[in-house]
């Protein structure tokens, strides 16, 4: 890392992540995200027979024989237990579910939820605004703890810088939970939000000390180098302590995900893909992107 020169490669690093975002946004734009009943109303309900051979199939068919609008959807889980999702039920529906469950085979009532979509929609609107609020949140903070930093470039383009940053972070893991929502019917629900907040916090974390970095620099060498090699010793001098601290995140990630409970699997998965592109965007995406400003004159 002695001789690394992040500005020299920059339109590779701009690129990349251009790329990816525009990815994760056709699959949001085309595949769209399958809510969980937290979001969008309706009945979680899990279950386990005792007859652990039991295919979904047979289960999807016994539920069919009760007449109800909405959609339905059955998932084995790898507790050999079937997670089902059901329009929202009255008393007498819940019971008509229960005597086809039976005809099935003898069943456990593991857990039972009924989410109303009055509150299902009053938690996706809360949830969509506390990531609004904390993205820009955070880049204000950042544009205003910077203000002293006039040249070469104004303050509040560190805070724009992170906001695209922070959205970038935000929008990959949110493009891949629509494909696999596509791909294996995954839905999302408050923790997946509460996992974007996770990454953004963490990501944000790294940015700030990569700016702080070339903000000391700007002072301590300040007419002796330019812009370009200033950001560049930054992320040198950074960069070590970028990349450990995110080792040490992933392995405790990837040992959760690999050995955790199958109900937080999708939760820490997002996390893990969040980290792993949220410190890419500290180092490759934010400072180029300041450079790019400066060299353009953009003030």
């Amino acid at each position: 890392m002695k001789n690394f020169n992040l500005i020299k490669y920059k339109n590779y690093f701009l690129g990349f992540s251009g790329l990816m975002v525009i990815l994760s946004i056709v699959l949001i734009g085309t595949l769209g995200l399958k809510q969980g009943i937290d979001l969008r109303g309706g009945v979680r309900w899990e279950v386990s027979f005792e007859n652990k051979s039991i295919s979904e199939d047979v289960v999807r068919q016994a539920l069919r024989l009760v007449e109800q609008k909405g959609e339905q959807s059955i998932r084995k889980t790898e507790e050999d237990s079937f997670i089902l999702r059901l329009p929202n039920a009255t008393q007498e529906e819940y019971e008509a579910y229960k005597e086809v469950l039976l005809s099935v085979g003898t069943y456990t009532e593991l857990s039972f939820s009924n989410i109303g979509p009055t509150i299902g929609d009053e938690l996706r609107k809360r949830a969509i605004t506390a990531i609004i609020l904390v993205l820009f949140g955070i880049s204000f903070y950042i544009a205003y703890a910077f203000r002293k930093v006039s040249k070469p470039i104004s303050s509040w383009k560190y805070g724009f810088a992170t906001l695209i940053s922070l959205f970038h972070d935000v929008i990959i893991p949110t493009g891949l939970l629509a494909l696999l929502g596509w791909w294996k019917g995954i839905e999302i629900d408050t923790n997946f939000i509460v996992a974007l907040l996770v990454v953004m916090g963490f990501s944000v974390h790294d940015t700030i000390v990569v700016f702080d970095r070339i903000r000391e620099n700007l002072i301590t060498r300040r007419g002796k180098d330019e812009f370009a090699e200033i950001i560049n010793v930054s992320v040198r001098e950074t960069f070590a302590r970028s990349i450990n601290t995110t080792v040490t995140l992933i392995i405790v990630l990837v040992a959760m995900l690999l050995f955790g409970p199958s109900s937080l699997y999708y939760f820490i998965l997002t996390i893990l893909v969040g980290t792993i592109f949220g410190t890419y965007s500290s180092i490759f995406l934010a400072s180029p992107l300041l450079y790019s400003w400066a060299k353009r004159g953009i003030k």
